[in-house]
């Protein structure tokens, strides 16, 4: 939620209030999950592949240094909970937390324990919230997960990506592998959940050498699985190298080939796939947070370069932490720009979004939605539903109607979540 590239966008008020129409929706949006991504910059080594607002030194200017970085956080808490009160928002606890990076796990223990217990002094945690931060193996230690553990995380997310040494090289990930598993019993010994981070396609990568990747995560039981296929952005040091031809470029075809097996290596393994790149033991251990985004839930991003949502208003802070500093210094909003998004983009987006996860798009709310948008073009039709399951991109038993949806649901297939963007446009207006 911290790309290091910001979009363009219209201006924020220096008291970062909220325009009418998102003030005028917030009522309607009080059931909806209300979460927190807490955006830390700070990283040992930029991996080649990186394209995330990240930075190497621990000391990026006044309030943005590892030691003053916290302290400039809880200033950003405090901004938002007085934009929130403003705005007369209804009153919604935090149901999910999600420290990223970045490495959080850089700073200690007992600053991420901190800034978590002034959101929960500032906002509220549900019951059972979803606590979670990422972690580098090598930062984990016995005592550090214990220190997580007491201030109320309830995940670790550790950015494993390879078991094959020859493919982190290339990544230029830093951490020993044999770390891994380390980390994750620290973590088990005080009862937090841990999900493991993978990446596939790396130039050079083996299918033998994904599998043997797949096969380790499997031997250490993490209870949620997230397998990337590698996008190599423009402007990073891996792009240069593909470019300059010291690598080979990605091939589609092997990350398909790669998909493939994960999804065999996990399945026989007894997770479930639940949206297109993730994979869970049982539903008590998806990423709650994570579904959030693809649900169209509401989350404020705390951090330079941090993004958030609010009743279909995204706005995004300054990039740089030196700056996103001094604004919030100044006690103006950290906010670089925002956009609301018209009707069109709404219906579209909840297309593109639904068809990601398990649950799948319900053709009924769809259809509403494009109407209540008077967007030019059909209806989804159960003749085109009927064509997707002929096509055997969508399951055919999750199309058929029934009473909770009486115009059946797109639910992809294998096969179409390998090509989840071509069914996204057969179905777009």
């Amino acid at each position: 939620m911290s790309p290091s590239a910001l979009p363009l966008g219209d201006p924020l008020p220096a008291d970062g209030s909220f325009p009418q129409e998102v003030l005028g929706a917030l009522p309607g949006r009080a059931q909806n999950p209300f979460g927190l991504y807490v955006h830390i910059p700070f990283c040992s080594v930029r991996c080649g592949y990186c394209d995330f607002n990240t930075y190497t030194s621990e000391d990026l200017g006044p309030g943005a240094s590892r030691q003053s970085y916290p302290d400039t956080l809880i200033s950003e808490l405090d901004f938002a909970r007085g934009v929130l009160d403003r705005s007369g928002a209804p009153e919604r606890p935090l149901s999910t937390v999600f420290f990223g990076g970045g490495t959080p796990t850089l700073l200690p223990a007992e600053d991420l324990s901190r800034i978590l217990g002034r959101a929960r002094e500032l906002f509220g945690f549900v019951e059972g919230a979803e606590i979670t931060t990422e972690a580098n193996p090598d930062t984990v230690t016995p005592e550090s997960a214990r220190v997580l553990a007491q201030a109320g995380f309830t995940r670790i997310s550790l950015g494993m990506q390879s078991a094959v040494p020859e493919v982190l090289a290339t990544l230029d990930r830093t951490h020993d592998p044999r770390n891994v598993p380390r980390a994750v019993e620290a973590a088990r010994a005080v009862g937090l959940e841990v999900s493991l981070d993978l990446i596939h396609g790396t130039p050079g990568e083996s299918l033998q050498d994904w599998r043997r990747s797949l096969e380790e995560v499997v031997a250490m039981g993490p209870d949620h699985v997230s397998a990337y296929s590698l996008i190599v952005e423009e402007g990073t040091a891996m792009a240069a190298q593909i470019r300059r031809g010291t690598l080979p470029d990605i091939d589609p075809d092997d990350q398909a080939d790669k998909y493939l097996l994960t999804d065999e290596v996990l399945t026989a393994a007894g997770y479930r796939w639940y949206e297109v790149s993730n994979y869970s033991t049982s539903e008590q251990t998806r990423s709650d947070h994570n579904l959030n985004y693809w649900r169209d839930a509401d989350w404020w991003g705390a951090g330079p370069g941090a993004h958030s949502h609010m009743a279909g208003m995204r706005w995004w802070n300054a990039k740089h932490p030196a700056a996103y500093a001094q604004r919030l210094h100044a006690g103006t909003t950290p906010g670089h720009g925002r956009e609301i998004l018209d009707a069109e983009a709404k219906v579209l987006e909840h297309l593109m979004l639904r068809l990601r996860i398990r649950e799948g798009l319900d053709i009924a709310d769809y259809n509403a939605l494009e109407e209540l948008a008077e967007i030019d073009g059909e209806r989804i039709s159960a003749a085109e539903l009927g064509r997707l399951v002929s096509d055997g991109l969508i399951e055919e038993e999750a199309a058929v109607p029934t009473e909770a949806h009486p115009e059946g649901r797109a639910v992809l297939t294998l096969k179409g979540r390998l090509l989840a963007d071509a069914v996204t446009r057969r179905l777009a207006p």
